[in-house]
């Protein structure tokens, strides 16, 4: 069965968000759950958090950055072109529940992972606030979706083009400081700003969650590929995750083994783009 892209847009450099046909996977997908797609049966299998999803349309939504080689391919392809596989959803779904106020924190395309959170986590009746961050300007996504799905809305960008001038942490810290009673964050970014968040976060009376993206292959527990140590015990993202207790991950040893296929993933690249300009492919 092949699924066909509906829509495609970028909606930043090199960033793209893509809309798929998927009746079965948007009929049982929950906040916080991923898919593996495959372009074609020579393909990648690539792991990409739902960025949202639609019952009633029977649609999927994932948001990518072009990378590696396998992403770059998928940035290329158009609506009306189709996918080999579109699997899911996997993993567990986020917890949420009416608890009261909750910060949701996303960094980069992260804040792709976010949206549906925010949703979720606002029809259950919990004050949200969010904050969103990137580079600069040109590189915020889902700003205007965000506002809607959130009680209040921050900007963080490094070079201060837009928000606050600094890092999504900094304001997740001065909410935490005021008076107001927070009892959950939720951080999704590149591994070193969830570590970071964790970290400025712990001092605090709160629960911290983050959502890991380790390497990951069959996305059914099977391989082990995606295993990650939490509380000193093995863990496996596709399965146990890909949500867990910031205070618990060793993010060492996440951010080392995600590196470890680092000079294998750019020579693919390498030759993939080699083989573009050369019109081979």
């Amino acid at each position: 069965m092949a699924y066909k892209i509906l829509e495609k847009e970028e909606i930043a450099p090199s960033v793209h968000r893509t809309v798929i046909d998927a009746p079965d996977v948007a009929k049982a997908a929950k906040a916080g759950q991923f898919i593996i797609l495959r372009i074609n049966e020579e393909g990648e299998r690539v792991p990409l958090t739902i960025a949202d999803f639609d019952p009633e349309k029977g649609t999927v939504t994932v948001i990518f950055q072009e990378m590696g080689k396998t992403t770059k391919q998928l940035g290329k392809l158009l609506a009306g072109d189709f996918l080999e596989d579109f699997v899911g959803p996997l993993g567990t779904p986020s917890d949420i529940k009416k608890i009261g106020t909750v910060i949701l924190v996303g960094g980069g395309v992260g804040v792709a992972p976010i949206y549906p959170q925010a949703k979720a986590y606002k029809e259950a009746g919990n004050r949200v606030f969010t904050i969103i961050g990137a580079r600069n300007k040109d590189l915020l996504i889902l700003e205007d979706e965000m506002r809607e799905a959130s009680s209040e809305l921050f900007i963080a960008t490094d070079d201060g083009s837009k928000g606050h001038h600094g890092f999504v942490t900094d304001i997740m810290k001065d909410i935490l400081d005021s008076d107001e009673k927070v009892e959950r964050v939720v951080i999704i970014g590149p591994p070193i700003m969830m570590k970071v968040g964790a970290g400025m976060a712990a001092p605090y009376d709160v629960e911290i969650l983050v959502s890991l993206n380790s390497i990951m292959v069959d996305g059914t527990g099977m391989c082990g590929g995606c295993r990650v140590t939490v509380g000193e015990e093995t863990k496996f993202t596709c399965v146990d995750g890909p949500e867990f207790d910031a205070r618990q991950v060793d993010f060492g040893e996440l951010m080392n083994r995600l590196s470890m296929y680092r000079d294998d993933e750019a020579k693919a690249t390498e030759e993939y783009e080699h083989k573009c300009r050369c019109g081979l492919h």
